[in-house]
């Protein structure tokens, strides 16, 4: 698989990501053999976070015989200094390492979050000490919000940003074109979340995807265009949904990314159009 260099760091990530939300509630030997197929196919980039249910404690040993090979990404939702320490030492407990590559302030979405995280006591002094002294390698924030993921890249030197660079959100709203813009001026690492999602499940329809709060895509062939829109703008990698079959889908599209034909784009515009898109959320 490809691999690209995440911003100022000099990391090269595999151009797909394991959503570790894939191992959440498998059994322990499942989650193994989930993983193993994930190195086998050249994934080398892994994000996890404490709110993706027992995802942690089942990734910690699957992950274990391929620790020093890979880059492990974690998060904390936590937004003071102190309440972020204790996610952080529990998080490394469970995911049974030393260290993480890096560490996200995780879907930052209000500018009072920015403000706490960013103010006196916030979690900020929690991530830059730990930093210091060797715990986490990189720092980053994943957000759902243009207005606060700018806001936290005029007040820090990120490294790197996770956010939903996806073809529908882009081409219906524009959502994501100011974000992507500023963090490639400054050197930030762009990561893209939620780049099968396809639109917001109706009220009452069946969630066919469970670990999916949306609907992503139905067929291998829009997983295809939707991983192509993606990775042919500045972006680094894409993170996979929560489903080993999406994941399966994007690794298969990762063997041909180029840049959509003008004919392709217009048809996934007039397509986005037509739906009710995750960001901005709708009223």
């Amino acid at each position: 698989m490809e691999r690209r260099v995440l911003g100022k760091t000099g990391e090269k990530l595999s151009i797909i990501g394991f959503g570790s939300i894939i191992v959440m509630n498998e059994e322990p030997g499942q989650a193994k053999k989930l993983v193993s197929q994930a190195v086998d196919r050249g994934i080398t980039y892994f994000d996890v976070a404490p709110s993706y249910g027992n995802s942690e404690e089942r990734l910690g040993p699957a992950l274990a015989p391929y620790r020093k090979k890979v880059f492990l990404a974690c998060k904390t939702g936590k937004r003071t200094a102190k309440e972020a320490e204790e996610e952080l030492g529990n998080s490394l407990r469970l995911l049974k390492t030393d260290h993480f590559d890096l560490y996200q302030h995780h879907g930052v979405t209000t500018m009072e979050e920015v403000q706490t995280i960013m103010g006196p006591g916030g979690a900020m002094e929690t991530f830059v000490k730990a930093r210091q002294k060797g715990i986490v390698n990189y720092l980053g924030f994943s957000a759902h919000s243009e207005e606060a993921s700018l806001a936290l890249m005029d007040r820090f030197e990120f490294d790197s940003i996770l956010f939903p660079f996806n073809w529908a959100c882009w081409m219906k709203a524009g959502f994501g074109r100011k974000v992507l813009e500023k963090a490639e001026k400054k050197g930030v690492g762009r990561l893209a979340l939620k780049t099968l999602a396809l639109r917001a499940w109706e009220e009452g329809e069946e969630k066919t995807w469970p670990k999916c709060w949306y609907k992503p895509v139905e067929t291998y062939e829009e997983a295809v265009h939707a991983v192509r829109f993606t990775l042919s703008r500045a972006v680094t990698a894409a993170v996979s949904p929560g489903h080993p079959e999406l994941l399966w889908w994007m690794c298969d599209a990762a063997e041909h990314v180029k840049p959509l034909s003008e004919r392709e784009e217009q048809e996934l515009a007039e397509t986005a159009r037509t739906l009710k898109v995750i960001f901005p959320q709708a009223d």
